[in-house]
Formats: structure tokens, sequence, C-alpha cells
């Protein structure tokens, strides 16, 4: 098993997606946003996903996937696995994310961005067949997530706003 020094380290922006070999370690920071990590303990591949909304909406056009968008930042990962020789539903699926960022701010109809993008993810996952292993969801504040590819293993680190934040959202 590779030390954690020894891999490569590449960190998601909003919209990015990897798949990746055992060398190598994905990061990112999410609030709302929601990533997806799927992991195949045999070949020990492992693909992340950092996504913003889940679905673009409108029509329908033919235009290039978007990782910002969660339909699509899977259709771009399953292609991926594939050539890779990776069957999707043998991976371990984990969802992360979907904190609500402003919790002073309902929208109307009571459910947040963050708890869309959360909920979209996990119907991705059982539309694929991919057996969701664990997730760290909702909540309040953002998340640091670390995946290991090497092992599988994934840490989530969850910051809460501060009560100054708040009480600026007049919360208290």
């Amino acid at each position: 098993m590779a030390k954690l020094d020894d891999l490569m380290d590449i960190f998601l922006r909003p919209g990015d997606l990897f798949v990746a070999d055992a060398g190598y370690q994905l990061r990112t920071v999410l609030g709302s946003c929601v990533s997806i990590t799927l992991w195949h303990p045999a070949t020990r591949i492992g693909a992340m996903s950092h996504f913003l909304l889940p679905t673009r909406g409108g029509p329908k056009r033919k235009q290039e996937l978007d990782g910002r968008y969660g339909d699509e930042a899977m259709q771009s990962i399953l292609k991926e696995l594939k050539q890779a020789g990776v069957p999707a539903a043998q991976c371990q699926g984990k969802i992360f994310g979907g904190g609500n960022m402003f919790p002073g701010q309902l929208r109307a109809g009571g459910i947040n961005v963050g708890q869309r993008n959360g909920e979209a993810a996990r119907e991705l996952l059982q539309a694929n067949g991919i057996a969701i292993f664990s997730e760290s969801l909702f909540g309040y504040g953002h998340r640091q997530i670390i995946f290991d590819v090497s092992n599988g293993d994934v840490w989530s680190h969850q910051v809460k706003p501060s009560i100054l934040e708040v009480e600026a959202e007049g919360n208290i």
C-alpha cells in the first residue's frame, strides 16, 4: 500500500472529475456541491467528481458533457471507467457534500441546492446499479475531502460555520 506522501495529489475544482489508479490521492472542498467517489477494489482504480447542480435543465441539445452537472459528470466517469476496463456496477460508491451554506435563507419549497445535489447523487448511483457504501451529506458548512485511490479510503472533515456567521444569517 502506498504512503500518502508517495501519492500524486490532484485537487478537483467545481466541475472537475478524475479517474485514477492507485498512485493518486484526490482532494476537494465542498459546500453545497457534491462529490461522488467510485472505487473498484480488484483493480484499485477510482473516480471522483465535484458537481454544482444535479442537471443542466432546459431542452437537451447535443453538446459536450459538462462536469458541473451531476448527471453529466456521472456519464463522463462511467465512460472513462469503461475505457479502463472497470465495470462500474462492481465499484463502491460514496457520496459527500450537499451542505447548507446559507442556513438563514431557505428557498420557497423548503429544499436547498445542497439537498437537491445529495439526493441526485443517490439517484445516479442507484440508477447505475452502484452500491452506496457510505455517505456524508447535508448539515451546515463545508467539507474537506481526501480520496486515497490506493485503498478506497475517503476522509471527510466537515467545517461548520462559526457562531458569528450563524448570527449574521439571523439564526440565533
